[in-house]
């Protein structure tokens, strides 16, 4: 049987990835398509897998792709307009969130609300909205997929667990590329040094993130959320070579884990055809010349950014909102060499501290402590 899919964020990592599964799997439709700004790589998308509907966030884009393509039989769309229309596109079962940030809210929830199954890449959906997205998976009875490897990971080890209750979830981290740097090193860290992650090939925002361990606090935030635990149940543990994907701990002490090479579309290629597994191609873990797997604790003083998410997951709210706006607005500045390294986090910091928290917030109280956390920033350091 034909698997048909949507992709929101088509042209970045996740996105062409996914597109690569796609291609080695004859039985998968692609039915929309939906990117930023790349209007090349869109309309090679386009070309190849041939979706109903295409849309870019920019207008101006969306034009010019119209007239690249006016020899396809393809809508293009632009805008949120747009993204929700490929999000609850009919023809669709399942629906690849791979957009960058907030923006993904919305049509996630449209696309639940419209029976579609999710395989979700974008972590910033449950990070501020999970007391929302998984009681409405429920209400509709959609799978929630996830696709990060480390979420896939604890999903892949929770299977067969015949509904025993976890103890704690083990989630893992490479460290990144200044893994046991010092505070007063980190203060000479350039974009070039931030960019170069030791183990994974992702876009800039995310690699970034990983270096400054946000993105491992995000991770956290999307585990408490997806697998129904509380905070303190999810324990980081860095493993440098990035083997072990995550663990889980089950009440009696056994420890199960995911091992693999660094390959996203693992992940990827299990969440499309779950629970089927099929041959990937690719490197596989070879066991005779690994000799050991090592691990350490994450330094939480020098990675301040994981702190930070463990006191807004805690908090809840609107919190975990405004600890991931910051981050976004902050490492958007920093790739624009506006602001040096450690800003990144010294502006999530004061823009938790200044906010004032809602409680159970609905999308709209979201946006809004996205919004607030923007100007604030933009007074603050602009």
């Amino acid at each position: 049987m034909m698997k048909k899919i949507a992709i929101l964020g088509s042209t970045g990592s996740i996105g062409t990835q996914t597109l690569e599964v796609v291609r080695y799997n004859k039985d998968i439709q692609v039915t929309a398509l939906a990117a930023g700004s790349n209007v090349k790589l869109l309309e090679e998308q386009i070309r190849e897998f041939k979706p109903r509907l295409a849309c870019l966030w920019d207008e101006e884009k969306a034009k010019e792709l119209r007239a690249a393509v006016a020899d396809m039989d393809v809508k293009v769309a632009s805008g949120m307009e747009g993204l929700m229309e490929a999000a609850v596109s009919p023809e669709a079962d399942l629906v690849v969130t791979a957009v960058v940030g907030m923006i993904g809210i919305r049509p996630t929830i449209a696309a639940m609300e419209a029976g579609k199954d999710i395989a979700l890449a974008n972590k910033e959906t449950l990070v501020t909205a999970g007391h929302i997205i998984m009681p409405l998976a429920r209400e509709k009875g959609v799978k929630l997929l996830p696709v990060d490897s480390e979420h896939s990971a604890i999903f892949q080890c929770l299977q067969g667990a015949a509904g025993n209750p976890l103890h704690k979830i083990l989630l893992t981290a490479s460290g990144g590329p200044f893994r046991g740097f010092t505070r007063e090193q980190l203060e000479k860290v350039r974009l070039e040094d931030a960019l170069k992650h030791p183990n994974w090939s992702m876009g800039h925002k995310i690699t970034i993130d990983s270096s400054t361990m946000v993105n491992k606090g995000l991770e956290v935030m999307e585990a408490r959320w997806l697998f129904g635990v509380e905070m303190d149940q999810v324990q980081v543990v860095v493993q440098p070579a990035s083997i072990i994907h995550s663990m889980v701990e089950f009440e009696d002490g056994a420890v199960i884990a995911q091992l693999g090479t660094p390959d996203m579309k693992l992940p990827i290629q299990y969440a499309l055809y779950y629970p089927e597994r099929r041959f990937l191609p690719g490197d596989r873990l070879d066991f005779e010349k690994l000799t050991k797997i090592s691990f350490e604790v994450p330094d939480m003083e020098t990675f301040r950014g994981l702190k930070l998410a463990y006191e807004a997951g805690r908090r809840g709210g609107t919190l975990p909102t405004v600890f991931n706006a910051a981050n976004e607005m902050a490492v958007a500045m920093f790739l624009e060499r506006k602001i040096n390294y450690l800003t990144i986090v010294d502006m999530i910091e004061g823009a938790m501290e200044h906010h004032c928290v809602k409680p159970s917030p609905d999308v709209a109280q979201i946006l809004e402590a996205e919004q607030e956390t923007y100007d604030y920033i933009t007074s603050k350091w602009n």
